[in-house]
């Protein structure tokens, strides 16, 4: 587990930005085809100013307003699926839809409560990123979202606690971590390796700045011992 107590000053990292627009991609309305913004913009307790959502079930709110995703996770999907036919999308940044992304930033090294200033905001951890279904078609490959799900290579979301202005200048700092601070790796783990494991339920229950509807699930999951079926998020069938 990360050590919160450590006196090492946490390292800026510099960001690439991303918006998109809902249109019909894939097969699908989404707005996971997202652009490089290179100007100052505006981040509100909802996301980036001119980023929209097609399906807000498991997009947007304000526990998921930013969507960031490591870039070192794109060398690993293009090795895992190549060769890659001449038609097909090479992996790269912002093919998992995400808003922001940074090098040296992971689901390993990131917090659930982790607080970082950019530029004017500051935004908190708040949850895994829930892979769905819609990545399985903008990648052509049948099940890329359960193989993220199951590698804990999900990505992660962010709560606004402070909107302002930001742009690619403004490295992420991080300016917060909580006690016996939890990452989004040991998060997924958690919700998804042995779903029903009743102290990995107990655990999800007591996570500080953890999104509420994780511990919803987690109580449910005690309450009936099941588990709440996956395959319409990662499939978009029973």
């Amino acid at each position: 587990m990360p050590d919160a107590s450590s006196p090492v000053t946490p390292q800026p990292h510099k960001v690439k930005i991303y918006i998109g627009q809902v249109t019909q991609h894939y097969g699908f309305e989404s707005a996971i085809n997202k652009k490089v913004v290179n100007h100052s913009i505006y981040l509100s307790v909802h996301g980036l100013a001119e980023d929209t959502t097609a399906d807000k079930k498991y997009h947007g709110g304000l526990e998921r307003a930013l969507h960031q995703y490591p870039t070192e996770h794109y060398s690993f999907w293009q090795q895992a699926f190549s060769p890659r036919s001449d038609e097909q999308a090479q992996f790269e940044a912002p093919g998992m839809g995400e808003n922001i992304s940074a090098v040296g930033m992971t689901e390993e090294n990131v917090c659930i409560g982790d607080q970082y200033q950019w530029g004017e905001a500051i935004i908190e951890v708040s949850q895994p990123r829930l892979p769905c279904f819609k990545l399985n078609g903008r990648w052509d490959v049948a099940d890329i979202s359960v193989q993220m799900q199951t590698l804990s290579r999900c990505g992660w979301l962010y709560r606004v606690i402070t909107p302002g202005m930001v742009s690619e200048n403004d490295a992420l700092i991080r300016i917060k971590r909580l006690d016996s601070a939890t990452t989004v790796k040991q998060v997924c783990e958690l919700f998804f390796s042995e779903p029903l494991n009743k102290a990995n339920l107990a655990r999800l229950i007591e996570i500080p700045a953890l999104s509420p509807i994780w511990a919803e699930v987690a109580k449910a999951r005690l309450e009936t011992n099941t588990v709440e079926n996956w395959n319409f998020r990662l499939f978009d069938h029973a």
